[in-house]
């Protein structure tokens, strides 16, 4: 019987299989009449790879790989016509195209079985935490925390220390796969209210099913230290992407904010409702697979009903009744108006706050990147008292949209 795996590019974690039994040419390719189609990526050719027994009296122990491909078929990394392939081989058909991890079992019970051999990892490119031969990790120092292997540290900061770590067992969500474990610092455990905090939002991430928030997977106690493990999303934050690319099109940072409207619309409707009270462009994700925003950090999130507490927000963003203690929900979206200038701007918000008419607000009359409808919206959704902002995120959505048509009428 032959295996095929289709694995995502970069954490190897398994997204569809094949299994093939009693098969003399196995076929693969985007046409309809292949065995294993792969009809949603490109560079993919009609009739791209074949696989066969390479020796008939072998019982298909051994098989050959035939690429017929205009992209290339590669084995492990390397370009071939055709070449012998064995068990947990990797095949990969064009140079960004599919990659596929090729397993074979033989059917003849008295046929020898092929000796194990040790995975060297040699040939991966330095930047791999996986092996392209084997598939396991290439980090050297075996660092557990529980059964989650941590390959690296992605942040620290105050409350903690953030972790890359894979979960090979699939113990927590029943497959292998690469995940984010969030660790609190020893000394911040110390604190009541940290420690609160933490809890918090690994209980509200375990309640909540929104595709753009981060899935929950695990919360637990090890040697007096707490753990959340959670979704690895791929991308960029907005406050990076700005960084590094400069202001955005009115066009993008509105397509933007409009999900960013939906994920709050969803938690601010919950029962009871959530404020998430620390939105900002580098809480704000764009995942790399799709182009969707993903709303992270809910460290801070509150239940509205709940008593008042500790003043969280970061500075520029956080509404005023929010930097009082009093957060509500359109506290959030007097955040998601001032992460709207700065995608805008590329500056910190706070360069454009000043008194206007009696009242503080953000001046943005005149800024060339920013279309007069656009300013208005900001305006509005950053007034001061929260009765004259948008009354829920749907409210800005629509007003988001609404710019979007004519900006799009314009052009």
């Amino acid at each position: 019987m032959v295996t095929l795996t289709l694995l995502h590019p970069e954490t190897h974690q398994p997204l569809e299989k094949w299994n093939l039994c009693d098969r003399s040419i196995i076929r693969i390719g985007r046409q309809r009449d292949n065995d294993v189609i792969l009809a949603k990526f490109p560079a993919v050719s009609r009739h791209h790879l074949e696989l066969k027994p390479a020796d008939e009296s072998s019982s298909g122990v051994e098989w050959l790989a035939i690429g017929y491909g205009s992209n290339g078929t590669f084995v492990n990394g390397r370009l071939i016509s055709q070449a012998i392939i064995q068990d947990k081989d990797f095949l990969q058909l064009a140079p960004d195209g599919p990659l596929l991890q090729f397993h074979t079992q033989s059917t003849d019970a008295n046929f020898p079985k092929t000796p194990v051999e040790v995975c060297t990892h040699l040939g991966n490119p330095q930047t791999n935490l996986f092996c392209i031969h084997c598939g396991q990790p290439l980090v050297k120092q075996q660092n557990f925390i529980r059964h989650y292997q941590v390959l690296r540290v992605l942040g620290r900061g105050g409350m903690g220390t953030t972790y890359l770590a894979w979960d090979k067992t699939g113990t927590t969500t029943g497959t292998p796969l690469l995940l984010v474990l969030k660790e609190m610092n020893a000394d911040i455990a110390q604190i009541a209210k940290a420690r609160e905090l933490f809890e918090r939002e690994a209980r509200i991430l375990k309640s909540l099913n929104c595709s753009g928030i981060p899935k929950y997977y695990d919360f637990f106690v090890e040697n007096a230290k707490k753990y959340l493990a959670m979704e690895l999303i791929h991308g960029q934050n907005l406050e990076q992407r700005i960084h590094e690319q400069g202001p955005a099109t009115p066009e993008q940072a509105l397509t933007w904010l409009i999900q960013a409207c939906n994920i709050l619309a969803y938690l601010h409707t919950l029962k009871p409702p959530l404020v998430h009270r620390d939105v900002k462009p580098a809480n704000l994700m764009l995942r790399k697979v799709d182009n969707c925003i993903m709303l992270l950090d809910f460290g801070a999130v509150k239940e509205i009903g709940t008593p008042q507490e500790t003043r969280i927000g970061a500075q520029g963003y956080s509404a005023p009744e929010q930097s009082r203690g009093r957060p509500c929900p359109q506290s959030d979206l007097y955040a998601l108006g001032a992460t709207l200038l700065f995608l805008l701007t590329g500056e910190a918000p706070l360069k454009y706050y000043r008194r206007l008419g009696g009242e503080w607000n953000f001046d943005v009359s005149g800024i060339p990147n920013i279309p007069p409808q656009v300013a208005q919206v900001i305006t509005k959704a950053c007034q001061s008292a929260w009765q004259e902002r948008y009354q829920t995120a749907k409210e800005l959505s629509e007003a988001l949209g609404n710019c979007l048509k004519q900006l799009s009428t314009k052009s």
